[in-house]
């Protein structure tokens, strides 16, 4: 079972000696996808202008490497300002396919002084994957983030 406190402690202390964006937002994938199992893939969306631009990531390669706001649910979640998470991508007509391995998502901005800066984005090739502890670590972990971007 995840220690979902252990991970955000974790990632809270590697954020505090992280020198510049960039290395923050590679740290955190790199640590979500090694501390829990239900995670296939983690990546971040940067934000530029219109689109959400894939930066660092962990797991197989995306086709999705720019998503205009408002498209998909990386999109639909950075025009909301708000977390989506999507238990079954195949019943969710917003689902872009990335993988077919992939069963749910979930998808967290990162806001600093109410932008939408970036995206954690995350799939798990298991239905219905992501449940409170993972939103509440997710949000933690986002909040922290805005910190660094």
């Amino acid at each position: 079972m995840t220690d979902y406190a252990s991970v955000k402690d974790e990632i809270r202390r590697e954020l505090a000696t992280a020198a510049a964006a960039d290395e923050a937002m590679t740290r955190v994938v790199a640590i979500l996808k090694a501390r829990i199992p239900a995670y296939t893939w983690v990546g971040i969306y940067r934000r530029e202008d219109a689109d959400l631009i894939l930066g660092p990531y962990v797991g197989k390669p995306s086709p999705h490497t720019r998503i205009p706001i408002g498209r998909g649910i990386c999109g639909a979640a950075a025009a909301a300002g708000e977390t989506i998470v999507v238990d079954d991508v195949n019943a969710d007509e917003r689902y872009l396919a990335c993988s077919v391995e992939t069963q749910s998502e979930i998808v967290v901005p990162v806001i600093r002084d109410g932008v939408v800066l970036a995206e954690i984005d995350i799939d798990s090739d298991t239905r219905a994957a992501f449940g409170r502890q993972d939103q509440e670590l997710l949000e933690a972990v986002a909040a922290l983030l805005a910190e660094k971007l």
